[in-house]
Order: structure tokens, then C-alpha cells, then sequence
């Protein structure tokens, strides 16, 4: 069967790329890493595509006022290097040596894996770990949704198809913040299951705790009672383990009800003590 035929638009500012979007069923062409293959298979349907590689002011990445601003053109290899620092860079750096492989690197972008929305995806979930804003420009101007309430099903946001993603907005991390990713990948270039943390640990407590568990569901959210249980404690081998223990208890209740929820709910506790241990190390070399 013939490959789908393609309508390609090259647009060269924001608006052009709005008028296209209009008719609520044209693509945004970024890198192309997701899109692509999906175009591509035997019997796919007709489409339509607008470039937003050629719009000046897309390839953003500057912090101001406490905030990283990472704009639709950003690849993801701009995050290897230590341009970014302290806490946040030091996650930025973990979580982008394991997106896919140095091609994809090359060309996908960060604002494009978190409108592609894959529940495995390792940008999604640092963005819920962190509490990024997301901003969406459309015909009604342009609005900020925080990244917990962005996702909402497999491969599906609340982006309006005539929306497009011009901006994440990151919160730079704060001094004493130990980072940490664990991940169990099997033959995919997405892991089966992670843990990602972000915590602050202030005068020897924890104050501030972010657990986020990667394909546990339809989409990443926060690991709140593990947090909770977490957080006001010294950060010692047994409150790591209370934490895990939680995280996989507790905050794993969108694991279908199958025979294989013992063994995620187990990988989980192994990923959150792995990922928790390697933040309490980051915190104290901050410290």
C-alpha cells in the first residue's frame, strides 16, 4: 500500500502557523521523531503538516526571574551540556541521556515529546516532577496550564488542535535539591517503568519532595502520599524505604488490575528506593 500524501505548509511566523492549525486537523512538523513513522506506515491516512522550523523566537532557552523558558525549536541535546545549572540542569542532563538515541537526540525537541503526550516518555514526567507551565497559543490568545493538568490519556493533552505549544516553563530548583532517575527498559526506547525525584533537603530535613512514577498510567503524575510520607524526615535509609514502599503501594492505583500489577508495584519500589538514593546523594553534595 501507498504511503499517506503529505500537504506541507512551511510557515515563517506564529501566525502563519495558527492559520494552518485553524481547520483543527493540520500537524505541527517539529523534529519529527513521532510524527514521521506514523505518516509513513502503509495505509495511513492523508495529511496535512505546517514547518515551524523556518519561525524566528521558537528555539527560546533562557532563564529569567526563576524560571527556564524552552521554546517548540529547542532539540533535545541542547540539554546535554552544562549551559544549564545547578539542580535543575543536573536533571535536565540525567533525563536527556536516556531519550531514544543520539539521531533522535539530534532533531525530536522537549515541547514536542510533551504534546505527543507517550505515558512512557521521559519529558512529560520531569515536567509534572518539577511543576512546569505550559503555554498554548490559539485563536483566543494564549493560555498557561500547569504540566499535572496537562496530560490527561495516552498520546492526549488538553492542546486544542488548533493550539500550538510555544513554551515550557521550568522552575529553576532551589539550593539543596538532590535529583534522581531509575529506570527499567526493556528493548524499546521507552523505559517500562521509572521513578524521577526532585528533593530539597534544608538544615538536615526534607522540605520538599517531588516523586513522579513513569508508566504507571495513562499518564505521569505526582507520587503524593510517598511526598507526604517523605517529607519533615532526615532523609535516612528508612524513611527512603517508607517513601518506596508507599510510592508502590499507594500512588500505583492506575495499574490495571491484572496479574502483572505485583510485579510493576515491585519494579516501582525497587525505581522510587534507587531513584530517592541517588537525590539524597545530589543533596548532599549541594549542601
Amino acid at each position: 500500500m501507498r504511503s499517506a500524501a503529505v500537504e506541507y505548509l512551511a510557515a515563517r511566523t506564529v501566525d502563519e502557523v495558527l492559520a494552518a492549525l485553524a481547520d483543527g486537523e493540520t500537524s505541527v512538523l517539529a523534529g519529527g521523531q513521532s510524527l514521521v513513522p506514523l505518516m509513513t506506515r502503509p495505509g495511513a491516512p492523508p495529511c496535512r503538516l505546517v514547518d515551524i522550523n523556518r519561525v524566528g523566537g521558537l528555539d527560546t532557552l533562557a532563564e529569567a526571574a526563576g524560571v527556564l523558558r524552552v521554546g517548540p525549536l529547542v532539540r533535545h541535546r541542547a540539554f546535554e551540556s552544562d549551559t544549564i545549572g545547578g539542580p535543575l540542569g543536573d536533571l535536565l542532563r540525567v533525563v536527556v541521556r536516556h531519550i531514544g538515541h543520539p539521531p533522535i537526540r539530534a532533531r525530536g525537541t522537549m515541547l514536542g515529546s510533551l504534546a505527543y503526550a507517550h505515558p512512557a516518555a521521559e519529558w512529560p514526567a520531569m515536567a509534572v516532577t518539577v511543576g512546569a507551565r505550559l503555554v498554548l497559543d490559539g485563536p483566543a490568545g494564549r493560555r498557561t496550564v500547569p504540566a499535572d493538568r496537562f496530560f490527561t490519556a495516552p498520546f492526549t493533552t488538553v492542546r486544542r488542535p488548533d493550539e500550538l505549544l510555544v513554551e515550557a516553563r521550568l522552575p529553576i530548583l532551589p539550593d539543596g535539591t538532590g535529583i534522581g532517575y531509575a529506570e527499567n527498559r526493556r528493548s524499546s526506547i521507552y523505559p517500562h517503568a521509572a521513578a524521577m525525584t526532585a528533593v530539597t533537603v534544608t538544615g538536615g530535613v526534607v522540605t520538599s519532595a517531588a516523586i513522579c512514577l513513569v508508566n504507571s498510567g495513562p499518564y505521569p503524575v505526582r507520587a503524593a502520599a510517598a511526598e507526604a510520607t517523605l517529607t519533615g524526615t532526615t532523609f535516612s535509609d528508612d524513611a527512603i524505604a517508607a517513601a518506596a514502599e508507599v510510592a508502590a503501594e499507594s500512588d500505583t492505583g492506575r495499574l490495571d488490575d491484572d496479574a502483572s500489577r505485583p510485579e510493576q508495584r515491585r519494579a516501582f519500589l525497587v525505581l522510587a528506593r534507587r531513584a530517592l538514593r541517588q537525590a539524597r546523594q545530589g543533596a548532599a553534595r549541594c549542601g
